[in-house]
Parts: C-alpha cells; structure tokens; sequence
C-alpha cells in the first residue's frame, strides 16, 4: 500500500491568567493586561477562517483553559483592562497620568506590521520616537489622544475582518475619532471573540479540526511533582531552597480542563499538549487516568530518550527521518498513550523565519523541506522511486498567536500561498493526530521510564527554574503550597478562591519572564500578577501574607551585555530599529563597563539570528564617520570550535600577536565600510584564503547592520561560530571589539 507523507500541525493558543487578584482595591475583576482581548481579535478566528476555505486541510489546535475562560468574559462584557479601560474614557478626561501611560504603551506591538501600514498611527509613533514622550505630553491635542487610543484597537484587528463595513469605514476614516467610535471598535472586537470557540467547535464537528487542551492554568506539571526534575537534563541545576512536590495537583489541573473541554465541545477531548511540551515518566499515568489518547513533545526529548542526536544537512533536513516522523507509543499502570514528537526546525521556521520572507517563497520553502523528507524516506525503503510504503507523520507544532505579529498581513499572504499548494498536491496530506494516530496506531515502543524529562526549548526545564530569580518565585510557591496544604478544611467546593489561585500562581508564564533569558516591557506587571496570585491563596485562608511576597521577586533593572533570547530578523537599513533588535544579544562595549576600558567609538554591539541570517551591529558615537572618524574596513573573522576545518591567520597586516587576534579563522567578511561593499573569503590549506560567492549585506547609516547568509558557509546545523570585528584602514589593523571576549553564535 503506497502512502503519502502526512503532516500534521499543531496550533497551541495560550494566555495566562491575567486578572487580577487584589480584592482590597479598585483593580479586582480587572485584567492587568490586553493580551486575551488584543490576540483574540487578531490571531485565534481567522487562523481557522482561512483554514475553512480549504476543506481538504485538517489540522489541529489546542486551546488552553486558561485563555477560553478569559475570552468568555471579554465576549460577554465583563472584562476590563488598562487599555480598554483608557480606550473608553472620554479624552477630554484624561489625566496627566493617564496620558503618560498612552504614550507608552499605545504603540505595543510590532512597528513594521501594526503601525507602519498606517499613516495616522506611525505619524503619532514618529512624534514620540523623534520628539520624545515629554513633548508629546506637551504638545498633542485631545484629537491627537483619541486618534491614537482608536488605532492601537484597530491595528489589532486581523485584516481578514477589513472588509467588514464598519471596519472598512474606520480605516478609510484615519483620523479624527471620536469616543463614539472607540466605543464601536470595542463592540466590533466582542463580536470577533464571540466566534471563536463556536468557530472551532463547527470545525471539529465536521472533522476538519481537532481541538486539544491543556493543563488548566498550563503548570509544567514534571516540576508540579518534582521541581528536582530539572537535574535530569541538567545534572547540576541550582534548585530552590526548598523542593515543590505536589503530584495531586496534576489530576486537579487535567480535570478541569478535561471538565470544561466536555462543557464547550460536547464530546471527549482526545489529545492532551503537555505545557511547554514538558513530560516525564511520572505525569503519564495521571494523563493517561484521565483519558487522553495522545501526547506532544519535541525532538530534543524524543533524541534523549532513545540516545540518538538528530543531525541534520545543510539543507537542514534530517538524516533518519524514519526515527523522527513516527508515533511512538508510551506504556502506563492506566493503558497506552501514544506520543509525537515535532520537527523542531520545521516549527521554528514558520515561528520566526519565514515571516521575514516573500510568502510564496517562504511557502515553497516549507513544502520543500517535506518533500526532501519524503525523498529520503523513500531512499531507505526497498524501492526507493516508488511512492512512500508505510504511514510517517511529520508533526509541526508551534505558538499560533505571536508568530503572526511579524509577518505582512499578519500570515495571510503566507497561509494562502502555502494552502493553495497543499490543496493541490496528491503527495503531502494535512491530518490531525487523531485521525493519524486512530488509522496508523503507533508500533514502537519508548519505556515509560526512559522518557527524558524536559521540554521544547533545548530538552531541558532551565527556562522556568534554575535561575536565582526563578528559584526564589519557586520557593514563594512552595511556602504558599504548603500553608494550603495545613488547612485540609479548605477544599475546593469549601474554598474555591484559595485554589483558583493556586492553580493560576502554578501557570508557567511567571517563571517564563522571571530572571535571565526572557524579557519584555511588561515584566514588572507579570511579577507583580505572580505576587498577588501568591498573595491570594493566603488571604482565602485568613492566614498573614509573608513580606517577601509584597516584594518584588526580580529587581527588573536594565541589564548590561547579555545573551540573545529568541530568533531576531532586523531590516538591514542602518537604522537599528529597537523593535528587530529587542531579542537580539547584546555586548555594552565604549564607556558601558567602567573607566578601566579603553574609550571607544563603538558604544554596543548587537548580534543573532535566524534560520537565513546571522546578524550583527555596531552602534557607534553619534554622527561618526568611516575614513575619517572611524577607520574605513570592518573585518569580520570567525570559526567553529570543536570542528575540524581549515583555518587561516586573519589576513590583515599589523595584527598584534595576542589572543584573540592572533587565533586561526575559517571565515573572513570584509566589509568596506564608506562604500558598503562586501566580500567573503573562506580558508583552505597552507594557511590561504579563497574567495567565495557572497549575498551578505551590510548598511552604515545611524548604526552599522549586517547579515550574513548561513547558505553562503556551507555549514551543518548546530555549528558554534566564535566572531572578532577588526578595524582596518587599507588593510592596516586599527583596533578590534569586543575587547574581553568573542561574539558566540550556534547556527540554527
């Protein structure tokens, strides 16, 4: 029997529980922020609109609990946050701080997508970014007030809705809003969130979808039973002081959100998408008491559950695909679970890569990756030019609300493109798990008890502990864990409130943001929800608040040099826009790090990736320029620690003999940097450079930005790369950044 190659994507929709919790002040009921209202008129309904107009696509998507529950009170009304709260005062109201606040946070969201395209919002957006803040206060109008309080509503509105008639009319209108029509955008967002669990439970009805939920609050349930899981994947991770071990919470957050499936779909959920992708061997049996039929997790963990590292070409396509694009199933005390495993790369190629693209080229992209898979699929078979002969899943999984922030049309150019190819091709069919999972039960078997312990981001949990920060927002947890578990009184029909927050303080989100590697504007208010969740839990059973819970659990300073902490894909135009550079890492170089250092022209350097690019730049002193205030050539020069290659001195002349710069390099940009002109040279035997085909780009305007395509190397996936920028005029060494250290990459 011949088949063709099944894939199945997996659209998880999550938002934590934003309300807050003070019941002493004017905030309780109130939502601290407008994430649940703004995503909900931009990402959930249309992703399965568009879905709807190609029957013969089945997907599936998980909706957490968490997030249903606050788009139910936004669409009835009984929802309110800052935002809205603003957008629906009056402007001639508005106070000093009310306006502060609006200028602010009135333009969150991603410039190039949400502002840009429309004239009136990036004209106000230009005044506070040239101007600043304080001539805003100054000088806008109750008019300029209004205009921008009504865009930051429509901006959010997906353009699938734009030829709606009252939207049409707003955005053809621009300007000059009145509270009328702020009141009316409002309305317009309640009926969108109206639609949307209706639209998917039409949609699974009819078996096009299939909806999947999660863990109540979306707790990493492997740390509900043992925060020591962390050393599994990490055998040194620091732990909080004191150990959070509660397994009965795990049955309470799948019931619930068991409970509520049952309440808004009308049958049986089937798949279960653990939080974070986070499993061990000791949450199975409670998922699989439950009743789920199928789990989800990534590569990483599947790799280190059956010993094998999946190594991939330079096109990036994995070399055993037969092990990854399989079902695998998984033996508890309460019966089978089966478990797929998504394509990492595949998944992190529509999160943060191809909206960077032209989408019809992003789309063939896409679909040529899964026809390599097949082709290699084939190739281990008996008769590899016949159609594939047995059923092998590709499972792509991934956020399906922030990705869309940064793509044109926000995804519709792109889904269209990459639709209309899958509807037509006889070789690539779209399925949802269960209905793969129910056709083609899965035949081998991983032991429970070699399942890795981890998650989707490296395998490992160091993303929600490990950290100082992270650690102490645990040990607040378990003293408020344990103080509960004192009062066997307070049971959940006794006292609800008591262990609604203790379900929303397990939430992830507060670890996500907590210490190292994540960081938003918003971090002192994910804090502060944390804290009062925290705090909840104690005044539900009349018991004193410790004081470190009215303390902030992270100092929330802006940190020097750090990490990079996400994919980035800046537009190369010298301008160093914030926004392409916000998760970018970060090296503090002249006058940042105290007098000891030499002064420099270069005041930070900026540097990461993406599946195309790898991304640097150099933010000098103001008003600089090449040959005269600066020397005229960058010399980029990097290798690959622990791969053998050529490598080549740095062909540059007066090059001091000292480390770093008398290292051996595999490659060379060099960078003219008044014409903006580029080459590459790669090493090669005999300590010679030889020159290369180049597509980098390199612009001087305000900053210095570079890119350089990965294609242009001819490397594997997961290469390090150590990097050095030389100075030079005519060649000549000038000086070189930064000073203490190399730039540190992984190709993705």
């Amino acid at each position: 029997m011949s088949h063709p190659l099944y894939v199945a994507f997996v659209w998880h929709q999550h938002q934590p529980l934003y309300k807050s919790r003070e019941a002493d002040s004017d905030a309780w009921g109130q939502y601290r922020l407008p994430w649940v209202r703004l995503h909900g008129t931009k990402d959930y309904l249309d992703l399965v609109l568009m879905l709807e107009r190609y029957p013969k696509l089945h997907q599936t998507v998980n909706l957490v609990p968490s997030l249903m529950l606050q788009l139910e009170d936004y669409a009835e009304g009984e929802a309110i946050d800052p935002y809205l709260a603003l957008a629906l005062t009056p402007e001639a109201q508005l106070k000093v701080k009310d306006k502060q606040y609006i200028i602010q946070h009135f333009f969150d969201g991603y410039f190039h997508t949400l502002v840009e395209p429309h004239p009136r919002y990036a004209q106000l957006y230009h005044q506070r970014q040239d101007k600043g803040a304080a001539w805003c206060l100054e000088n806008w109008t109750e008019q300029d007030y209004s205009d921008l309080l009504a865009w930051h509503n429509l901006a959010w509105i997906d353009p699938l809705f734009w030829d709606d008639a009252e939207i049409a009319s707003w955005l053809k209108q621009g300007k000059d809003f009145t509270l009328c029509d702020r009141q009316r955008i409002y309305s317009k967002q309640r009926e969108i969130i109206k639609r949307i669990i209706p639209q998917h439970k039409k949609m699974q009805d009819a078996g096009q979808l299939e909806i999947m939920t999660t863990p109540y609050t979306h707790p990493i349930l492997p740390l509900l039973a043992d925060t020591n899981a962390g050393r599994v994947a990490v055998p040194n991770l620091s732990l909080p002081q004191t150990r959070f071990q509660w397994t009965e919470d795990i049955p309470r957050h799948l019931s619930i959100a068991w409970e509520m499936y049952l309440d808004r779909f009308e049958q049986e959920p089937f798949g279960l998408w653990p939080s974070e992708q986070s499993v061990s061997p000791i949450i199975l049996p409670y998922i699989s008491q439950q009743g789920f039929k199928w789990i989800c997790s990534d590569e990483a963990v599947l790799g280190h559950s059956i010993q094998r590292f999946f190594h991939r070409d330079e096109a990036g396509n994995v070399f055993e695909p037969e092990l990854l694009y399989r079902p695998y199933r998984l033996e508890t005390e309460h019966g089978d679970l089966a478990i797929v495993f998504r394509d990492h790369r595949l998944s992190d190629l529509i999160g943060f890569t191809y909206s960077g693209m032209n989408p019809r080229h992003a789309a063939a992209d896409l679909i040529g990756h899964l026809e390599a898979i097949a082709r290699s699929l084939k190739s281990h078979q008996d008769h590899p030019d016949t159609a594939l002969q047995k059923p092998w899943l590709v499972t792509i999984a991934l956020d399906g609300e922030n990705c869309w922030e940064y793509y044109p049309r926000d995804g519709i150019p792109f889904l269209e493109a990459l639709y209309e190819r899958l509807s037509r091709d006889e070789d690539i069919k779209l399925v949802t798990v269960k209905e793969f999972i129910q056709q083609f039960p899965a035949t081998e078997t991983i032991p429970s008890q070699q399942l890795h312990s981890g998650s989707w981001v490296d395998g490992s949990f160091t993303t929600w502990i490990g950290d100082p920060v992270k650690n102490r927002a645990w040990d607040l947890l378990t003293a408020a864990r344990e103080t509960l578990a004192r009062h066997p009184e307070a049971t959940e029909e006794t006292n609800p409130e008591a262990w609604e927050a203790l379900y929303a303080a397990e939430g992830s989100d507060w670890f996500w943001w907590f210490g190292e590697g994540h960081s938003s504007n918003q971090d002192e208010m994910f804090d502060q929800l944390f804290r009062e969740h925290i705090a909840a839990i104690y005044h539900a059973l009349n018991e004193p608040v410790p004081k470190e819970v009215y303390q902030p659990v992270d100092k929330h300073e802006v940190k020097g040099d750090r990490s990079p902490q996400s994919f980035i894909h800046p537009m190369i135009n010298g301008v160093g826009d914030e926004q392409d550079w916000d998760h970018a890492g970060r090296i503090e170089v002249g006058g940042a790090r105290g007098t000891m250092h030499r002064s420099s022209v270069v005041q930070r350097l900026y540097y990461g990736l993406d599946h195309r690019n790898f991304y640097l730049r150099l933010d000098f002193k103001a008003g600089v320029k090449p040959g005269k205030d600066i020397p005229g050539e960058l010399h980029l020069l990097w290798y690959y620690p622990g791969v053998t290659n050529h490598n080549s001195p740095a062909p540059i002349a007066s090059l001091p003999d000292e480390a770093p710069l008398n290292y051996h390099f595999h490659h060379h940009l060099g960078i003219n940097l008044i014409t903006e002109s580029v080459w590459l040279q790669e090493s090669h035997s005999h300590g010679q450079w030889q020159i290369r085909a180049c597509r980098a780009e390199a612009v001087f305007n305000q900053c210095l930005e570079i890119a350089v395509p990965w294609a242009d190397l001819h490397i594997e996936p997961d290469y390090p790369l150590e990097i050095l920028a030389i100075f030079a005029d005519h060649g000549e060494f000038q000086s070189f950044v930064p000073e203490n250290k190399l730039i540190h990459l992984q190709a993705p």
